[in-house]
């Protein structure tokens, strides 16, 4: 029967000082996983296309780009799958440590790559290689830091937790958009292009220090410790070893998708307003990189404020509550903003995305906590991850590249709200029908969980 389980996390509390250090080591995770995923990003938007795609004309250098930037989300699910499958056997902590160091390597690695005009084809190949890697990583690393923050967290406050996790993302978008605003200040244009871009990508090798500070100091949640245990024993009188894909693949396989279809209007709009109107902003409106870069970077400052006050408030009146109010402003929303954006003034782009950014927090806030509650501990990375990575694919790795093509095709950016208003329709739809399936399995006695109360 495929119904979202709404669990808690049963199991001795640990200690103060233990909490707060699986929570910080968490969202340093997500914080350096992300930035180094976005600085991929930003400069396949500025520098990538004419470096290692050289076509005759912007558009095609811009839009193969892209297409690198999202064979990186394609990649994400197997990783989701792999890590997945051994998180819920093996553990959190070692498949967070392994996506860290592959992040690292993979990250530092795009920043010494030869060009084009270097190497020849093998350049494209190389970076294209080089993002899947890091799709694999970050595709294993968020199901690892959520559950790490979500399964330590104290009763009532894992919507809060969980969000320590989530402001890695706009950790993550600072610290990309500063580096790159710095390495802009310091160089030319030409010896931007030249070498400039790449110092962003060198962050990369911290990451592996990262790794082994979790590796060293960071002991397994207890969760996972309850489970394994509850498990081995069930598992004494059976032959075959169990598998959390098989599980999940059989009687979860809706809850994933519809927790993928919940969330692939945030993710999509995000890049969008990261990476698709850094393109947009630049090369159609003709603005100045640096002042983009600015307008992106202050507004993802907000997002470190509203992100956990949208996640202790799930706490208290339901996650999907919040979570649809989200969804709600970015169909509301999706025509206003790119009216604004295509005024070509500063301050309007800052209005129209920081009003996006706000509905973008409000979902991106609970949704830790409620993707790791639709699961049991036993499946709980396999089934939160694959959901996760599904939105990511078909919502955020094709936005910027549905975005350029949108413009292409229509010459409007009222075809790119389309696109988004779309998004957020499915988005209700599937808020809609996991409310109505946890309403319906909340078990009557006892507290009602954070998600089977938004209904």
């Amino acid at each position: 029967m495929d119904t979202p389980v709404p669990t808690p996390v049963p199991t001795t509390a640990p200690a103060d000082p233990q909490r707060r250090r699986v929570a910080t080591a968490a969202a340093l995770a997500s914080a350096v996983e992300w930035y180094d995923y976005f600085v991929f990003g930003i400069a396949a938007a500025l520098v990538l296309g004419d470096l290692y795609f050289p076509a005759g004309s912007s558009s095609a250098g811009v839009l193969a780009a892209f297409a690198t930037f999202a064979v990186g989300f394609l990649a994400r699910p197997v990783g989701g799958v792999i890590a997945g499958q051994l998180g819920d056997k093996r553990g959190r902590k070692p498949m967070l440590v392994l996506a860290l160091t592959l992040m690292g390597v993979a990250t530092a690695g795009i920043g010494l790559l030869p060009t084009y005009e270097t190497i020849g084809i093998a350049a494209p190949i190389l970076l294209v290689l080089l993002r899947v890697m890091q799709g694999i990583a970050v595709g294993a690393q968020w199901g690892g830091a959520m559950l790490m923050a979500t399964e330590y967290a104290p009763e009532g406050k894992r919507g809060l937790y969980g969000s320590l996790v989530q402001l890695g993302v706009p950790i993550g978008v600072v610290t990309a958009n500063t580096v790159f605003l710095v390495a802009g200040s310091v160089t030319s244009e030409s010896t931007f292009a030249a070498w400039g871009w790449r110092v962003p990508f060198f962050v990369g090798f911290l990451v592996l220090g990262l790794a082994w500070y979790i590796h060293t100091k960071v002991e397994e949640t207890p969760a996972f410790r309850e489970a394994e245990r509850a498990l081995a024993e069930q598992e004494k009188g059976e032959s075959a070893a169990r598998s959390p894909l098989r599980t999940i693949l059989r009687n979860h396989l809706g809850t994933v998708f519809l927790a993928g279809g919940s969330f692939a209007v945030n993710t999509a709009t995000f890049y969008i307003i990261i990476t698709g109107v850094l393109d947009y902003a630049t090369r159609e409106l003709d603005m100045k990189r640096s002042a983009v870069l600015a307008v992106s970077l202050c507004v993802s400052l907000t997002q470190l404020v509203l992100i956990p006050a949208a996640a202790a408030l799930s706490d208290r009146i339901g996650r999907l509550r919040i979570y649809a109010a989200g969804a709600i402003g970015l169909l509301v929303w999706a025509v206003p903003m790119f009216l604004l954006i295509d005024t070509a003034s500063l301050l309007w782009l800052g209005i129209g995305t920081f009003v996006t950014s706000c509905f973008l927090s409000i979902m991106y806030g609970p949704q830790a906590a409620l993707f790791a509650e639709l699961f049991t501990a036993e499946m709980r990375y396999t089934g939160a991850s694959l959901g996760y990575q599904i939105a990511a694919v078909f919502g955020g790795g094709l936005a910027p590249f549905m975005m350029v093509l949108l413009l292409e095709a229509t010459g409007t950016s009222m075809a790119v709200s389309a696109y988004i208003i779309g998004l957020a329709v499915i988005a209700l739809v599937s808020i809609k029908i996991l409310a109505t399936r946890a309403a319906r399995n909340a078990p009557a006695p006892g507290p009602v969980p954070a998600a089977a109360s938004a209904e």
